[in-house]
C-alpha cells in the first residue's frame, strides 16, 4: 500500500512539473489587453513593423508577430484590428484647448466668403442668443472675402443687446461690435497698447478692429463663464480630441480663461481623458515656480513644466515680425508684442527655475531675436523650442541644430496661409516659409501640432499637409513651394515620436515597445501606401490611452 501511494504521488508530482513546463510560455494578463492582426508601426528603428501588442495595465509588456504574442499572453479581451495600420498615439505639440472647445459650440464664419455672408451668420447666431451674453469664439478669415477687414457697422444693427469678441483664424485679431467697445471704454481717444494696434477709420473712430496687445482691452474684462459651462465645453473638446487620434496635448495657455483650474478640475472629476503637458504664460512664471515647488511636476496625465510666451503675431494679421516690410505694405513690418530687453528678462527668470522654454515666433525677425536670447541666456540644453518656426532668414536654419532648439511646427498652416503668402512676402522670402525639409535636412528636431483653435485638431490632415502642400484655394495641386515636402514617415514622426522628445517624455511616449504607455491609434488606411493626396479621406478608427479604448469608430 505505501508503495502504492508513493506511486500516486510520485506520478502527480509528474503530471504537475509537466503541466507547469507546457505552460511556462503562456503569461496571464486578466483584464488586459492583446492587439493582434495589425500593420503596427512601432517607431522602433530596431523592429520598426510588427503585428501585435500586450498590455499590463497602461504599458506596453510585448510586441511581435501575432503568433508569438498569441502563444505567450492568454488574455479574454483580444482586439483584432484585420490588418489596418497602428501607430503610436499622435501628440499635439500645441493647441489652445479651451479656445479650441469653445470654437465648437459657438459661432463659426470660417467658411463665410463675403462680408455679407459673415453678416448674417453672425446676425443668425444673435438672433437666439439672451440679451446680454457675449458672442464668443468666432474663427473668421478676411482672405476669403479679398481681404477687407471687418467692421462694427457690419453687425451694430442686430447685435446692440449682445456684444461679441470674435478671435480671427490666427488669433491675433479680434472683431468687436459697439456694444463691446462701449464696455471697454475704448473710444476715439484710447491711446494703442504697448504691442497692439486699435484700428480706426479715417476719422480716428474704432473699427471693431483689435490687433494682438490691444485685444486684451476687451478679454480682461468680459464676464466668465461659470464652471459648469466651462466644464461642459470642456468635454466637446476632450470629445473632439479623442476622435481625431490625439493621445497627449501640448496645452499653451492664452489665459482666456483661468485655464489650470480647468484642467485640474477635469483631472479630479476623471474627466481628463486626454494626456496633458500645460505650458503656463509666461507671466505666471512664479506662481508656477510656486506651485511646482509645493506639489511637484505632475504626472503622466497632467504635467506642468514648460512657459508660452509670444514674441510676435502672425502673417495673416500683419503683426509677424520681418526684417524687411510687407510686400503689399511698405510702411509695415510687423513688431515685437514686447520689448526685446524685458523678455529676455522674463526667459532668464524662466530658465532659471528649471522650465522649458516655449517661444512663438511666426516672422523672420522674430526667430533671429528668439535665437540671440536663447543663446545669451544659455538655455540651449533645455530643449527650448520655437512655436510655429513660420518665415526663416537663411541663417536660422543651422541655428536649430547649433542652439538645440525644437522647431514646434504646424503644418496645415501651409493650406491656409499658402493662398496669400507670396502677396504678403514676395517670391524671395517664401524660400524660408514653412520650410520643413530645409529643417529636417539642416538637422532640426521638427515636430508638428494643429494650433486648435487656428486649425483643426487632426494629425491626419496635418500629414496630409505637410506630404503633399495642398492649399484650401485649390490652386496648388502639386504643392505649394514642392520643394518642401517631407515623406508620410518624416510626418508621423514628427506627431509622435519628435513630439515626444519635444515634451521631455520619449522614456513614456512617442513609440510602441516595451515599457513604453500604451498610447495607440489605428488608422482605416495605411497611409504609408496610399497617395499622399488620399491622406485627407483617412480616418480614425481607435484611439487608446493608458492601455483604454476611449474612442472607436461605429
Amino acid at each position: 500500500m505505501k508503495m502504492e501511494l508513493s506511486l500516486m504521488v510520485t506520478i502527480r508530482i509528474y503530471f504537475i512539473a509537466v503541466m507547469m513546463v507546457l505552460l511556462l510560455p503562456i503569461t496571464v494578463i486578466a483584464d488586459e489587453k492583446v492587439i493582434l492582426n495589425g500593420k503596427i508601426w512601432t517607431g522602433n528603428a530596431d523592429q520598426p513593423w510588427v503585428e501585435a501588442i500586450a498590455i499590463n495595465n497602461d504599458r506596453i509588456v510585448g510586441v511581435g508577430s501575432s503568433t508569438a504574442i498569441s502563444a505567450k499572453y492568454s488574455t479574454a479581451n483580444v482586439i483584432d484590428v484585420k490588418g489596418k495600420l497602428v501607430l503610436p498615439g499622435f501628440i499635439d505639440n500645441h493647441v489652445h484647448f479651451m479656445d479650441g472647445a469653445l470654437s465648437l459650440v459657438s459661432v463659426n464664419s470660417y467658411d463665410t466668403k463675403s462680408a455679407s455672408e459673415f453678416s448674417q451668420v453672425i446676425k443668425d447666431y444673435a438672433s437666439k442668443m439672451p440679451k446680454g451674453e457675449w458672442m464668443l469664439g468666432g474663427v473668421w478669415d478676411h482672405e476669403n472675402w479679398g481681404g477687407d477687414l471687418p467692421h462694427k457697422n457690419w453687425v451694430d444693427d442686430y447685435t446692440n443687446d449682445n456684444p461679441i469678441y470674435l478671435l480671427r483664424t490666427d488669433g491675433h485679431i479680434a472683431f468687436v461690435n459697439s456694444k463691446a467697445l462701449e464696455f471697454a471704454g475704448i473710444t476715439k481717444e484710447t491711446p494703442d497698447p504697448d504691442g497692439g494696434v486699435i484700428v480706426r477709420d479715417k476719422d480716428g473712430e474704432p473699427t471693431g478692429v483689435l490687433i494682438d496687445n490691444a485685444m486684451l482691452l476687451v478679454s480682461s474684462l468680459y464676464p466668465q463663464p461659470n464652471d459648469s459651462k466651462i466644464d461642459d465645453v470642456f468635454d466637446v473638446g476632450i470629445k473632439e480630441t479623442l476622435e481625431n487620434g490625439v493621445t497627449q496635448i501640448h496645452s499653451m495657455d492664452m489665459a482666456v480663461w483661468n485655464n489650470l483650474p480647468i484642467f485640474k478640475r477635469a483631472k479630479a472629476d476623471g474627466r481628463l481623458k486626454v494626456r496633458t503637458n500645460y505650458y503656463s504664460h509666461i507671466t505666471k512664471r512664479h506662481e508656477l515656480a510656486a506651485m511646482i515647488k509645493e506639489d511637484g511636476h505632475g504626472d503622466n496625465l497632467l504635467r506642468f513644466g514648460g512657459i508660452k510666451v509670444m514674441v510676435d503675431g502672425a502673417l495673416g494679421s500683419g503683426t509677424a515680425w520681418l526684417h524687411e516690410p510687407y510686400s503689399d505694405e511698405p510702411n509695415n513690418s510687423g513688431f515685437p508684442i514686447r520689448p526685446m530687453d524685458e523678455l529676455k528678462i522674463m526667459l532668464q527668470e524662466s530658465h532659471d527655475y528649471g522650465f522649458q522654454l516655449a517661444i512663438h515666433g511666426i516672422g523672420d525677425k522674430a526667430n533671429d531675436e528668439i535665437f540671440k536670447i536663447i543663446d545669451q541666456i544659455g538655455a540651449n540644453g533645455n530643449r527650448p523650442r520655437i512655436e510655429h518656426a513660420q518665415h526663416l532668414s537663411p541663417d536660422a536654419f543651422k541655428r536649430f541644430k547649433e542652439l538645440g532648439v525644437v522647431a514646434a511646427a504646424h503644418p496645415y498652416h501651409v493650406v491656409d496661409d499658402g493662398r496669400f503668402a507670396e502677396k504678403r512676402l514676395g517670391k524671395t522670402r517664401l524660400a524660408g516659409t514653412y520650410a520643413f525639409k530645409s529643417l529636417i535636412d539642416a538637422g532640426a528636431m521638427v515636430s508638428f501640432g494643429s494650433d486648435w483653435f487656428v486649425a483643426p485638431i487632426k494629425p491626419l490632415l496635418g500629414i496630409y499637409a505637410a506630404t503633399t502642400r495642398r492649399t484650401a484655394d485649390g490652386k496648388n495641386p502639386d504643392g505649394w513651394i514642392p520643394n518642401e515636402k517631407i515623406s508620410v514617415e518624416q510626418a508621423v514622426k514628427a506627431y509622435t515620436i519628435n513630439n515626444a522628445y519635444a515634451g521631455n517624455q520619449e522614456n513614456d511616449l512617442g513609440t510602441i515597445e516595451v515599457g513604453k504607455l500604451a498610447d495607440i491609434v489605428v488608422i482605416s488606411d495605411d497611409i504609408f501606401e496610399i497617395s499622399p493626396k488620399e491622406i485627407i479621406n483617412s480616418k480614425v478608427v481607435m484611439t487608446m490611452i493608458g492601455g483604454q479604448v476611449l474612442f472607436q469608430s461605429e
